[in-house]
Formats: structure tokens, C-alpha cells, sequence
């Protein structure tokens, strides 16, 4: 179990999924670069972050911008949004005679991805929201702004193994504080970060190194 000055962001799990250098560039480095995909990303979820606000829908209670965290994963962040739906079995809330099954929505600007970065983060939203209200949630939807339609992910074992094994390595390499080396890939040309990350340059210095030397050059 994590305390909460040691929790780290989140959101922080799809960077990670994504690139472990491109995490520790953000998260320990504190570093950011925006892009086409980042600027629209982050449209979206202003749209979707109305914190703290919540309407009914018949038998659904739709809750925007929720603060979530998790001891386990000594992680904190917000969900997207998330549904209650009115269920016999559920959890009980403040204010309400009826249970409820919490259901996590996150909303991604583009189209699914290769990898399964997007299922790992809704799934560590799940496992918050499980650790919160005491309970199981077997699923959960991703939305993308392209197709307009909602993805169904389940929270297998496998999925919720990764996530966990994740959340340790990004403790790991934050107490460290180390950046890691990365291969270029394909993957580097949609990085908001690949000027500042310099992968090309990770064969002959660190970038840390690079840094300096231009200072000195000056």
C-alpha cells in the first residue's frame, strides 16, 4: 500500500503503455510539448471534466470529472466520466434509496490504438473505483471522437496484471528518478515529446548530456 504524498498521476499509465521514456520525460522531468493530437485530446476532456457535476438519467447516474484513487496502485487522478447504473446488487450512495453498479467512460480524441495503452488506463480507473466503493466492475466503454461510438472493455486478469505490474515499475523508475533509453520506432513521428526526447541521439549521449553541451557551446 502507497500513501497519498507518494501517489503519482493516473493518466500517467497510458504514457507509460505507450513509452517509458516519454513517461519519465512528463512525470519526472517535467517536461511537456503539445501537438495536434494533445491540443484536441485536451478539448475532449474539457468537454467531458464538468467536475463534480452529475445528472440522472432514468435508471443512470452519470457522474463527470470524479477524483479517484488507489492505495494499491498508489495512484490519484479523474475518470472521464462515470455511469451508476441502478442495480439490486450494487453499491449504495449518499442521497439515493436505489444501488448502484459503477461503470468508468474515458473519451480519446482519435481511433483505437495498436497497443492497449487506453484499456490500461480505464482499467486502473476501475480498480480505483473498486477500491473506493468496495466492489466489482467487470467493464468498462472507451469513447472515440472519430467513429463516435463507445469500445466495450472487459477487466480480465491479464488486463488488471498489467496494470499493476505498470503501476510498480512507473514507482520504481520515480524514486529513482531515472529517465530510460528508448529504440526510435514508427511510433517516435506521433510523440508531442520527440524534440525534446531526441531518441536518435541516444546512441552516442544522454539527452541530459546534450543539453549541457549546447549550453556550454554558448
Amino acid at each position: 500500500m502507497y500513501s497519498e504524498e507518494d501517489y503519482l498521476m493516473l493518466s500517467g499509465i497510458q504514457h507509460f503503455a505507450f513509452c517509458r521514456r516519454q513517461w519519465a520525460i512528463i512525470h519526472i522531468e517535467q517536461q511537456w510539448a503539445e501537438n495536434y493530437r494533445t491540443t484536441a485530446g485536451e478539448l475532449m476532456h474539457k468537454k467531458a471534466h464538468d467536475e463534480g457535476s452529475f445528472e440522472k438519467r432514468g435508471s443512470q447516474l452519470v457522474v463527470r470529472g470524479m477524483r479517484v484513487s488507489s492505495r494499491e496502485l498508489g495512484l490519484s487522478g479523474q475518470c472521464d466520466v462515470v455511469e451508476f447504473h441502478q442495480s439490486e446488487n450494487g453499491v449504495e450512495l449518499f442521497g439515493y434509496d436505489e444501488k448502484w453498479d459503477p461503470i468508468p467512460i474515458e473519451y480519446k480524441h482519435g481511433r483505437p490504438k495498436e497497443n492497449n495503452a487506453d484499456e490500461l488506463q480505464l482499467c486502473a480507473q476501475a480498480i480505483c473505483l473498486e477500491e473506493m466503493f468496495q466492489t466489482d466492475i467487470a467493464e468498462g466503454y472507451l469513447y472515440y471522437g472519430e467513429s463516435r461510438r463507445r469500445v466495450r472493455v472487459e477487466f480480465t486478469d491479464e488486463l488488471r496484471t498489467k496494470v499493476k505490474k505498470m503501476a510498480g515499475e512507473m514507482h520504481d523508475l520515480f524514486q529513482k528518478g531515472y529517465t530510460p533509453n528508448v529504440k526510435k520506432t514508427k511510433q517516435c513521428k506521433a510523440c508531442s515529446l520527440e524534440n525534446l526526447c531526441i531518441p536518435k541521439l541516444e546512441k552516442t549521449m544522454k539527452v541530459r548530456e546534450y543539453i549541457e553541451q549546447g549550453i556550454r557551446d554558448k
